[in-house]
């Protein structure tokens, strides 16, 4: 299950775009009641907060009660810091989690202050050795494919106002994937507020659209869709298939 861009506030009451955020994760997790209990974790790809720490304490009520694990990368608008400190467990931050013959890589891709994203040098660092761990010459002693997770878009969105602060460096993290695509079949992320499925070497590639407000695509400049709030369910095959829908919330 992937849940992003919630954009919770401090207030319950609090609107964003004219948008009750609280209300419409409320409405997605309904909606998604028995998917969840079905599923083995909860990935949640940034932007949990708008800028403000105190609305980690609804994600922590909303998430943190389905005794499974939840995956979560900082977006933008996130605090790494008090997101570690106000979603303990069952919240694990960036690192790794294996499921079955699946690494899922959680990634870190915010540069403070700013709405782009990179990842820095130890983060590809730990990419590229993350992923390496995926190889083994003995068959299911190690896992063999890989979910990459993120929350900054590392391909165009063919969105000018967008594609200005999707991931900086793209180029060096296709460079790792490329000499670890034995592994790589999948890479996952928020931030775009809508739908993306495509492929680039081999590899799947899936935007998922905001359980609150989805954006217009293929602007030129910012502007908002009419399209209701979302989530994507995966399956990750034993032999590497990976299939996802994302679910809209009507």
């Amino acid at each position: 299950m992937q849940f992003t861009d919630t954009h919770l506030q401090a207030d319950a009451a609090s609107a964003m775009r004219g948008t009750n955020t609280l209300e419409t994760l409320r409405r997605t997790l309904s909606a998604a009641r028995e998917t969840i209990a079905a599923a083995d974790a909860i990935l949640h790809t940034g932007d949990a907060v708008h800028d403000e720490a105190g609305g980690y304490r609804w994600l922590q009520r909303e998430l943190g009660g389905y005794d499974k694990p939840v995956l979560c990368v900082p977006g933008n608008h996130d605090d790494p810091l008090a997101m570690r400190e106000l979603l303990p467990a069952p919240f694990e931050h960036a690192g790794h989690r294996d499921f079955g013959r699946w690494r899922i890589v959680m990634l870190d891709s915010q540069l403070v202050g700013e709405t782009g994203g990179a990842l820095s040098p130890a983060e590809l660092a730990r990419l590229d050795a993350t992923l390496a761990g995926t190889h083994s010459d003995t068959p299911g002693t190690t896992p063999q494919h890989a979910l990459v997770v993120l929350h900054h878009h590392p391909v165009p969105m063919q969105s000018a106002w967008l594609d200005t602060i999707g991931l900086g460096n793209a180029a060096e993290f296709f460079a790792v994937l490329a000499r670890r695509r034995a592994s790589v079949r999948g890479v996952l992320w928020g931030h775009v507020h809508q739908e993306f499925d495509a492929e680039h070497g081999g590899v799947r590639l899936l935007g998922t659209p905001s359980t609150c407000v989805q954006f217009a695509p293929q602007r030129d400049e910012f502007a908002l869709d009419t399209r209701p709030p979302a989530f994507r369910t995966l399956m990750l095959h034993e032999d590497g298939r990976i299939d996802s829908r994302v679910h809209w919330v009507h």
